[in-house]
């Protein structure tokens, strides 16, 4: 059985660019000169593009989930 699917390629994998991942991180994972920045913080959440860049820091889940939405991005949670 075969059929055709009318579906546009670019858009699929333009959609898929816009998903982001956050993930808790524990602080004293991070760099040093990062951890000087949260003095007292024990976890934050990263939020990574598909190719596992982070492109965010920040105090909780759903400010990782904020600002991704506010750049339109599509947020979804790893562990």
């Amino acid at each position: 059985m075969t059929y055709d699917q009318d579906y546009d390629e670019t858009a699929i994998l333009s959609e898929a660019a816009k998903v982001v991942y956050v993930r808790a991180v524990k602080a004293d994972d991070l760099p040093e000169d990062v951890r000087e920045q949260v003095p007292g913080v024990k976890q934050l959440f990263a939020v990574h593009d598909s190719m596992g860049e982070r492109l965010a820091l920040v105090r909780d889940r759903e400010t990782a989930f904020i600002l991704a939405r506010q750049n339109d991005l599509a947020p979804v949670t790893v562990h």
